[in-house]
């Protein structure tokens, strides 16, 4: 499963909350004895039907029966999820985007997260909705998450810390490496508890991918934005055709060519490349270029979150003075590593579902002491007792 999130009017923590609910009305029961839990009863949770002057949705609404504290500091939040009758994974969950929350403004206001005291985000409704949000990510289970591009907003907004810049300088500081535009109108389009739910559930800054449209939600927030709705959707896809054996995400790919630098040279920056965190393969393919130069072209395979560190990497270590990149589907069978009685075994279930098994060739190179023909008995032995069939690639 897919799910989309489409900021057409910014998020929140209800206006996420909303959303999801009103994609997957099945756990809005299981969301509202949340919040009660967390609360301890002092605030009460409703989704409501809402219609603005073009769309109509739903809205998550808290009431609190006693007026909240202004200023809740790190150890109280803990306390309340620590006595909630809540699953480990939702708690564990809500405790990680409070961390995040946390550390944004021990980093705006330069101390430790130990000390930070939350003033608008640590009201009640704050904790429900965070509540709510992690409640609503693991009731709804695996998930691939992806999310358009989020308006900045501009403007000022008071607070008690005094008056702040839009977006607020924790929001700044949560939505690092998010794709952001802005779109003329004013005001806070994100808060720091939105932005907090998001950087927990790490959604790609990615385009809808081809599948079937299952669901849809739409979540409003309670202020009235000029000639737009203020609206989260979210739209639910599921994979086309039946059931697929393999699993998707997706990958960022580099790509660029080498004419002027020797061998040798762009061998060893080629090998910096593989060893930087997040890089996946790093490959090397003949070209011919302009003028009929022989030359190199590079591919480098690497996770979307540390795409730029990789850019950098190849600008550093190779003479190339640009190079494309993109996001790109990713299809991966499932796979496991085994260990023989001479090896690592690599071993992978195919579609028609038969196994095939592969050893680590460095792991029968060293056993076998360099000779082939040990090696290669090796080699057809242990995937025999591991494997259908081996596979050499």
């Amino acid at each position: 499963m897919h799910i989309h999130l489409d900021p057409v009017g910014g998020v929140a923590g209800d206006i996420f909350v909303a959303a999801l609910l009103d994609a997957f009305p099945e756990h809005e029961r299981t969301v509202l004895d949340a919040v009660r839990a967390v609360t301890q009863g002092e605030a009460e949770a409703r989704l409501v039907s809402h219609r603005d002057h073009v769309l109509c949705g739903r809205r998550f609404e808290i009431r609190i029966a006693r007026a909240p504290h202004e200023h809740v500091g790190r150890a109280e939040i803990e306390d309340k999820l620590a006595r909630a009758d809540l699953p480990p994974r939702v708690r564990a969950r809500a405790g990680a985007i409070f961390d995040l929350l946390a550390e944004a403004e021990a980093q705006v206001h330069g101390i430790p997260p130990e000390r930070v005291i939350f003033h608008e985000v640590g009201a009640l409704d704050s904790i429900a909705d965070v509540a709510a949000a992690a409640t609503l990510i693991e009731a709804i289970g695996e998930a691939a998450y992806s999310i358009g591009p989020l308006p900045l907003g501009s403007g000022r907004i008071e607070s008690a810390h005094g008056t702040l810049p839009v977006p607020a300088p924790a929001v700044v500081a949560l939505l690092q490496g998010f794709v952001v535009h802005d779109d003329g109108i004013a005001g806070e389009r994100v808060t720091p508890t939105g932005a907090a739910i998001l950087r927990q559930l790490a959604p790609l800054p990615s385009a809808i991918p081809s599948a079937v449209l299952a669901r849809r939600g739409l979540g409003f927030g309670t202020r009235r934005l000029p000639g737009l709705s203020n609206v989260l959707r979210v739209l639910v896809l599921d994979p086309i055709g039946a059931a697929r054996p393999w699993q998707r995400d997706q990958i960022a790919l580099l790509s660029f060519e080498i004419d002027d630098q020797s061998p040798e040279d762009l061998a060893l920056g080629l090998d910096r490349l593989r060893a930087l965190d997040g890089v996946l393969e790093v490959i090397q393919i003949p070209a011919a270029t302009k003028k009929g130069r022989l030359a190199v072209q590079v591919q480098v395979l690497v996770r979307p979150e540390a795409r730029d560190a990789a850019i950098h990497a190849c600008f550093e270590q190779t003479t190339t003075l640009g190079l494309r990149h993109g996001l790109i589907e990713r299809a991966t069978l499932p796979r496991a590593m085994v260990t023989g009685d001479d090896a690592r075994v690599k071993l992978a279930m195919r579609p028609s579902g038969r196994r095939s098994a592969k050893p680590e060739s460095d792991d029968l190179a060293g056993v076998a002491g360099g000779h082939k023909a040990r090696d290669a008995a090796r080699r057809r032995a242990t995937v025999a007792a591991l494997g259908d069939e081996g596979d050499d690639d």
